[in-house]
């Protein structure tokens, strides 16, 4: 009876001390990414191809995941991306990888969610190059993408409304559970070193967490970019106040997720910065007007690392050839 009451009690005290680490860490501003589970898979894959599918463009050459390659953390790692005939975009290509839970979508939000946001380079002349309609009309000659669109929608009828809920689809799939921080918050606490656990406390106590929180470590609202000090950049963009025309919203940008930001360089808006600890100097000064000292950047670095989750694991789609009715691309 003895050793039963003091099982019992053990039992009971490791509950309560489980209890305590996991309140402790759902106190914390920022939360576990979870795993999706999609409920309309055919619907994800054909958002796949699409997403793959280089004809959606002009050119033929260009597709979603040229500016948000999936090999190298959702974006294409230069300054600004690179559209149709070799034009310079004139914006760093935000990272897709858990964009779905973005509270709007580009650097100045003018796209509500990924469905309005995939129509976007489509038919933008200085990315895809494309218009909406040769798109469609594209997809709607080729009869496996016919096939896969009564698969997924019931019909097999083509528009863009389609192409686009399709690709969004397979972007709400792009999430990445499983950083060694996630670990630690679901309470491993052998998966961060001092040196990362100190830079996530000086990450907190400096105000970081005042922009950066929530699951996608950013991504829920909009900041001035220079709230101490302005940014010093020869980008013309003018963030949010290209969208709402108020002088305030000057160099206002969605607050962008710091989820896998060792993989999504170079930094900022007009991919200027190409090392996190420049980033995080830069960050410091303009944002919090604090100088960090290099053991304090190291810190920070180090905890930023650890937010790198488990990249999606996609086996690359195998596109429907063109067939004598589909228009040719003009890549010249």
């Amino acid at each position: 009876m003895m050793v039963r009451t003091l099982v019992i009690s053990l039992l009971s005290i490791g509950a309560l001390v489980t209890s305590i680490n996991v309140s402790a860490n759902e106190n914390e501003p920022i939360q576990p990414i979870k795993a999706v589970k999609p409920k309309n898979p055919e619907l994800v894959e054909l958002g796949k191809m699409l997403f793959f599918d280089p004809r959606l463009s002009k050119s033929g050459w260009i597709s979603c995941n040229s500016c948000h390659n999936l090999s190298m953390g959702g974006t294409d790692n230069i300054p600004t991306s690179i559209g149709h005939a070799w034009q310079q975009g004139p914006i760093n290509a935000p990272t897709v990888l858990n964009a779905t839970m973005n509270l709007a979508q580009f650097w100045d939000g003018r796209a509500k969610d990924l469905k309005e946001q995939a129509g976007g380079p489509i038919a933008n002349p200085g990315e895809m190059a494309s218009t909406h309609e040769l798109a469609v009309s594209i997809v709607n000659s080729i009869p496996q993408y016919r096939a896969k669109f009564e698969k997924a929608f019931g019909s097999d009828k083509v528009d863009i409304d389609r192409v686009t809920t399709a690709i969004a689809a397979f972007e709400d799939t792009l999430v990445t559970p499983g950083s060694r921080f996630d670990k630690w918050l679901e309470g491993d606490k052998e998966a961060l070193n001092k040196q990362e656990l100190e830079g996530y406390q000086l990450f907190k106590s400096s105000g970081c967490t005042g922009c950066h929180n929530g699951p996608a470590v950013g991504g829920a609202l909009y900041q001035k970019f220079g709230v101490h000090h302005p940014y010093k950049t020869d980008s013309k963009i003018e963030g949010r106040k290209a969208v709402t025309g108020k002088d305030t919203d000057l160099n206002v940008f969605k607050v962008p997720t710091l989820r896998n930001i060792e993989l999504t360089y170079p930094y900022f808006h007009d991919g200027a910065v190409w090392t996190l600890e420049e980033a995080v100097k830069t960050m410091g000064k303009l944002q919090l007007d604090r100088d960090f000292n290099k053991k304090e950047i190291d810190s920070i670095v180090a905890f930023l690392k650890t937010l790198t989750g488990e990249q999606p694991d996609i086996k690359l789609p195998i596109l429907p050839p063109s067939n004598n009715d589909t228009p040719r691309p003009q890549p010249f």
